[in-house]
């Protein structure tokens, strides 16, 4: 498993790469199968854990690019020296160039690498490889690519404890990005009279987007938390009333909304990407197209029963789940 080593391995925070790729390899070893992952730092895994770097990307002097090329081609060589039936890279394109010269196939996960169109470069001059989707939605991004699956991302739903009685806010949980829309989640609240909670990262790149959009409305029942740990965001998640998902851009899949169904959690998502894979309308979420509608869906949900909203998306999306899809993914390649 060539992990993504832009967060910790599995990350205390944010880091959805990561905690898929963390995910999957508890999965896979709950199935039986021998998993070596390589990630960065010291790390914990019921695998193998090889650490490529010394630490993450996040918050350390690395030099990005160095980093990632140190951690592929450590990676490379211990697949190289054999012993391994298949690597499965999460690592946008930086791999690629290697997997013609391999003694084992190689899989991507492309976690929407493809919406990059820098990365089409590679992708499309590799396009011959095994790719994997994390949704149907997510070919749309570049359709001519080997797509030998869809596998949704699963999560351990253990860890996510179903909490039946709401309180009354609503929550807007990711990165506080223009794509992700958080400006429209607070506008929803406002129409909707509702206190609304945001928490996420704010990356550098969007520091403008949140002093200009954001924090001048962080008044009145608004109110922004920083990034949430894990175990903060459990919490949120469990609390809160619905989770908004307002979108700009079309979202290859959306972690946090099966994080919020193992939670009893309804999802408000806009009609955006891989949202119709995730919600069913009606049952464990309302799928909308704009401000106007969200703000009607947020006074339905309490129309919706928590324990349904967790069995709806169980067997879809829990980590065994996911665990089972790649492993026949990695089956048929083999063969």
């Amino acid at each position: 498993m060539l992990a993504p080593i832009a967060h910790p391995f599995p990350p205390p925070a944010y880091g959805p790469w990561e905690q898929v790729a963390y995910d999957l390899v508890e999965g896979l070893v709950e199935l039986g199968h021998d998993v070596t992952v390589f990630a960065a730092g010291s790390g914990g895994s019921s695998g193998r854990f090889i650490s490529t770097t010394p630490e993450a990307l996040e918050g350390s002097n690395l030099d990005p690019r160095l980093a990632e090329e140190a951690h592929v081609f450590r990676t490379i060589e211990a697949v190289v020296e054999g012993g391994f039936d298949i690597l499965h890279s999460h690592l946008h394109v930086h791999a690629l160039g290697f997997s013609r010269f391999l003694p084992c196939p190689m899989v991507s996960t492309l976690h929407g690498s493809a919406w990059n169109r820098a990365h089409h470069l590679l992708l499309t001059t590799y396009k011959d490889r095994p790719f994997v989707s994390i949704s149907d939605s997510e070919r749309q991004f570049l359709p001519d690519l080997n797509y030998v699956a869809t596998v949704h991302n699963g999560i351990d739903f253990d860890s996510f404890p179903l909490r039946e009685k709401k309180e009354d806010f609503l929550l807007f949980a990711g990165r506080l990005a223009p794509e992700k829309a958080p400006d429209l989640a607070i506008e929803v609240a406002r129409r909707s009279s509702r206190r609304l909670v945001l928490a996420g990262i704010v990356e550098v790149k969007y520091r403008d987007y949140f002093e200009k959009r954001i924090a001048p409305q962080l008044r009145d029942g608004i109110e922004y938390v920083g990034e949430a740990t894990r175990p903060q965001l459990r919490v949120l998640l469990g609390n809160a009333s619905g989770l908004l998902m307002p979108l700009r851009w079309p979202e290859p899949f959306g972690l946090v909304v099966v994080e919020a169904f193992a939670s009893g959690t309804p999802v408000v998502a806009w009609r955006e990407g891989a949202m119709s894979e995730l919600v069913t309308d009606a049952v464990n979420g309302f799928l909308v197209g704009g401000v106007d509608e969200a703000s009607i869906a947020v006074e339905r949900l309490s129309e919706l029963n928590p324990g349904v909203v967790r069995r709806s998306a169980g067997g879809r999306f829990s980590r065994s789940a996911m665990a089972a899809g790649y492993a026949a993914v990695y089956e048929r390649l083999i063969r």
